[in-house]
């Protein structure tokens, strides 16, 4: 299935999340379209698993496959298996990048991944999906970090996790352990994915 390119904010409506984390999406809560305002539908149990997986995979921004891929994976793992895969998704290397306040949205931090900005322990890696470890080192190379739009996203950084600590004179973080789930999004019901992907 092809990435989402669609406009971001009739899609948080619609799934009545934000999305890029600011809230700025939901001033108007309800559905987008003419009829938005005046929809009462009763959602079945399929309905609503959906909805909470469509949620989570927007939030991160991955395709339908690389999904179920990491979902996969999540399930073979010691513990609780709706928990280990939000887990899985915040390990990602583009998703520290934002966490770390690289970029100002997921996408943009991919962007950076993508093209070579991002280092690891001190190595470039231009995998968006890495898998990152905790005690790795998530960097800047040297050139990157005079981007104008990296300088303007470290500035605005709001919040920085408890998980993750900030080198600010090497520009630099570091995945100290892995989150909890109190400490992860409280919009999703990992439940309902779990319940969604046995069915």
């Amino acid at each position: 299935m092809a990435r989402y390119t669609g406009p971001k904010f009739k899609l948080s409506r619609r799934l009545g999340i934000s999305l890029s984390g600011t809230g700025k999406e939901l001033k108007r809560p309800f559905p987008p379209g003419q009829h938005g305002a005046n929809q009462r539908r009763k959602m079945s149990n399929y309905g609503m698993q959906l909805q909470e997986k469509q949620k989570l995979r927007h939030m991160y921004g991955l395709g339908e496959k690389q999904f179920r891929t990491l979902f996969s994976k999540a399930q073979k793992m010691q513990g609780i298996a709706g928990e280990n895969f939000m887990f899985l998704l915040e390990c990602r290397l583009d998703n520290l990048v934002y966490r770390l306040g690289f970029a100002n949205s997921r996408a943009g931090a991919r962007q950076l991944v993508a093209h070579g900005h991002v280092t690891v322990n001190g190595k470039k890696v231009d995998i968006a999906s890495y898998q990152v470890s905790t005690g790795d080192v998530i960097g800047l190379r040297e050139r990157s970090r005079g981007l104008s739009s990296v300088k303007e996203a470290i500035e605005n950084r709001s919040h920085l996790p408890a998980y993750v600590e900030y080198n600010e004179a090497a520009v630099e973080g570091k995945f100290i352990r892995l989150p909890e789930r109190a400490e992860l999004s409280q919009d999703i019901d990992e439940k309902q994915i779990v319940e969604f992907y046995n069915r």
